[in-house]
């Protein structure tokens, strides 16, 4: 098999993505880099030997010798990237968010209907395995009919990850409720088999906007910015972000299609780090109970009664090898998005998914900042739903009335 050569845009902390992809002689290498920042190229041209590394992203994009592209970039240019990457006619994996509002994914996902280019999607956590066992046990009716989700994450690390950089800024991310919260309204969206319609949020930035250590502007982020053991309580956080002006803690309540209630809370001052996921059937319930090798998923079903800790069913975590992050979930994604660039065909993420992720957490913000007023999610063209439902192929009649690509190819040849 011919290596897929992979162009990268941005080798910051989701370099790892592209340090996965790169398999000399196995299906994919990077053969293209392209980051502003001097230091990001020189860990790139270390870690890919032989790579073309520019501070250009039209470089890359470009290049005749590279196939596929992977944008790694901060979110508030993935929609420029992407673009560009589409009609240029080459597949893309862009990093999740799809986009930071509504407007820019439905333009990201027509471009890759105009244009037949291949979009992936990087929603990771659909292949991570504490997601796919509780896909499963819903799948087997073992709690019966989805009514309810509520989800609630921890995040332990917030202080350190999202208030000393760009993040921190809504001009960069909207909210944290598209930044960080995508990944869980993705889930809850597949584990409950809709899409949410209706939002209304309650938000505030309770901790760390009165801390008063900030970072002078343009000075860059301390070494030791992150700690595993450190920066305990949040208030002895050091060297924060200059600005920061998104909330660190988020209430959501949300209405989906098929009828099923929701609700969806985040805060990022808590001591430890995880996900739980609650899903109540009509004919029981499940919980996890840690998110990753250790964890359990229980699920109680077979009778009333007051509080039982055990369940009437126990289902580990699977121990997955984790060579690339997230539980063992990168190698998988870059896996499936590989194989779509081969082969094409139906993938278990997806870029409506995507975009409707986005939807719900920017209407879910403009409640949070409107007082928590409810707010309607725009639903997408139903000819995008249908055409990326089909794996991004055509209908026969599609290409010829619209004077597209091949109606039968879906995207661009397989390398």
């Amino acid at each position: 098999m011919t290596d897929l050569r992979l162009g990268v845009l941005g080798y910051g902390l989701r370099g790892s993505l592209a340090r996965v992809a790169h398999r000399p002689g196995a299906g994919s290498r990077v053969t293209a880099v392209a980051d502003h920042d001097p230091a990001a190229r020189a860990a790139a041209a270390a870690a890919f030997p032989g790579a073309r590394i520019s501070a250009d992203h039209r470089e890359v994009v470009g290049d005749p010798d590279v196939d596929a592209v992977v944008v790694l970039t901060p979110d508030h240019t993935h929609a420029e990237l992407t673009l560009e990457t589409l009609r240029e006619g080459k597949p893309v994996c862009v990093e999740k968010p799809l986009a930071t509002d509504v407007e820019a994914c439905d333009a990201i996902l027509r471009a890759a209907y105009d244009t037949g280019t291949r979009l992936y999607v990087g929603h990771n956590m659909r292949h991570m395995p504490v997601v796919r066992l509780m896909r499963d046990i819903i799948g087997r009716g073992e709690i019966g009919e989805v009514k309810t989700v509520w989800v609630r994450h921890f995040v332990g690390y917030g202080g350190d990850w999202y208030f000393k950089d760009w993040h921190a800024e809504r001009r960069y991310t909207t909210g944290l409720l598209i930044q960080k919260a995508a990944h869980d309204i993705d889930v809850l969206h597949w584990l409950a088999g809709g899409w949410t319609r209706q939002v209304q949020a309650l938000g505030d930035l309770m901790v760390y906007g009165a801390n008063p250590h900030r970072r002078a502007p343009g000075e860059p982020k301390a070494d030791d910015w992150y700690t595993e053991d450190g920066h305990w309580p949040p208030g002895t956080q050091r060297a924060l972000n200059p600005v920061i002006d998104v909330e660190d803690v988020s209430l959501v309540n949300m209405r989906l299609d098929n009828g099923v209630l929701a609700a969806y809370q985040q805060c990022h001052f808590t001591p430890d780090y995880w996900r739980n996921y609650t899903v109540i059937g009509d004919a029981g319930r499940l919980e996890n109970f840690g998110d990753g090798p250790g964890g359990v998923v229980r699920v109680w079903n077979t009778r009333r009664s007051t509080h039982r800790a055990e369940g009437d069913a126990e289902y580990a975590v699977p121990d997955v090898q984790d060579e690339g992050g997230h539980g063992g979930a990168d190698p998988l994604l870059v896996d499936e998005f590989l194989r779509f660039v081969r082969d094409g065909g139906p993938t278990d993420t997806s870029p409506v998914a995507a975009r409707m992720a986005v939807a719900a957490g920017a209407r879910a913000t403009d409640s949070l900042r409107d007082g928590g007023a409810p707010r309607e999610v725009p639903p997408l063209d139903p000819e995008l739903v249908g055409y990326f439902d089909r794996g991004q192929v055509r209908q026969a009649d599609e290409g010829s009335a619209r004077g597209g690509a091949d109606p039968a190819a879906g995207g661009p040849p397989a390398v």
